[in-house]
């Protein structure tokens, strides 16, 4: 299935990019922290066939335009209900990946569930940065990464002059289990690099303060959730997400199955088998 380019103009002037295909259900992708609509292909010539499929390049990622504004998830939010909005999608199955579920909540909180039926959430914390008060047990219920601290020496690195190094670690070493292809790895990486690093730093401030627990709470559509055993995110706190959606199924990849972060890079055809057990409602 041939994937389509489009492009959509936010209200500040800012020109996103879209890969579309398809007809059908619309299921509308979004991307993480760094990440790009490119990442989806796999996904998105699949379910092209019987869906309508969409995959956004959130501001300053991928293709899309690349301004010195508006890295933080309440505009990228913003974004994406225009975009919903000016297209006049309708009953919508939204699946985001990492901080793009962030985006979702952010979504959510802001504009309300109008227009989605059903939310897909791969792999994010609750709150990324653990309060200074927090025992581990709620670190690792809240998927939680960085102390303060450790946060902004990370910004610190990021934005160095070593950044693209640091980035290139943070994937390879982080993000994909040790058995992942290289040519996989290489492609994550350079998709990656389309982000700015001073932009990337600002989000990534942003999107890793925030504990977006009381809005989980909130949610009563049809959620699948996503972990990995071997995921940068304690998958512990994918299970809390879970347990606070009643309506909701959660399944976590273990490592030998490919279950890192991009779980479905490393192994799309169980992804991609559970993902349409959902669609449909049979929820394995």
């Amino acid at each position: 299935m041939e994937l389509t380019a489009n492009y959509f103009k936010t209200n500040d002037g800012v020109l996103l990019h879209s890969l579309e295909a398809g007809s059908g259900n619309i299921l509308l992708f979004i991307p993480g922290w760094s990440q790009t609509a490119q990442l989806f292909q796999i996904l998105l010539k699949d379910l092209a066939t019987d869906h309508k499929v969409i995959a956004l390049d959130m501001r300053g990622h991928g293709e899309s335009e690349k301004p010195a504004h508006g890295y933080r998830p309440s505009r990228l939010a913003v974004d994406i209900h225009e975009f919903i909005e000016n297209r006049d999608l309708k009953k919508i199955t939204i699946i985001g990946h990492s901080m793009g579920c962030a985006i979702i909540w952010s979504l959510l909180d802001q504009f309300g569930d109008k227009n989605i039926r059903q939310i897909v959430l791969i792999d994010q914390a609750t709150s990324v940065v653990a309060w200074p008060s927090w025992d581990d047990e709620e670190k690792n219920l809240c998927g939680s990464l960085h102390t303060p601290e450790s946060l902004f020496n990370t910004l610190t690195l990021l934005t160095g002059p070593d950044s693209s190094q640091v980035r290139e670690s943070y994937i390879r070493d982080s993000l994909l289990t040790k058995t992942c292809p290289s040519d996989v790895a290489d492609w994550v990486l350079s998709e990656n690099m389309k982000f700015p690093a001073l932009y990337a730093a600002h989000l990534l401030l942003e999107g890793s303060t925030q504990d977006w627990r009381d809005i989980i709470r909130k949610i009563t559509l049809p959620t699948l959730i996503f972990g990995g055993k071997a995921s940068i995110f304690n998958p512990l706190s994918q299970i809390w997400i879970s347990q606070q959606i009643k309506n909701s199924v959660v399944h976590i990849f273990e490592e030998a199955e490919g279950g890192s972060h991009f779980m479905w890079l490393e192994n799309p055809q169980k992804f991609l088998y559970l993902l349409r057990q959902f669609l449909t409602g049979k929820n394995a």
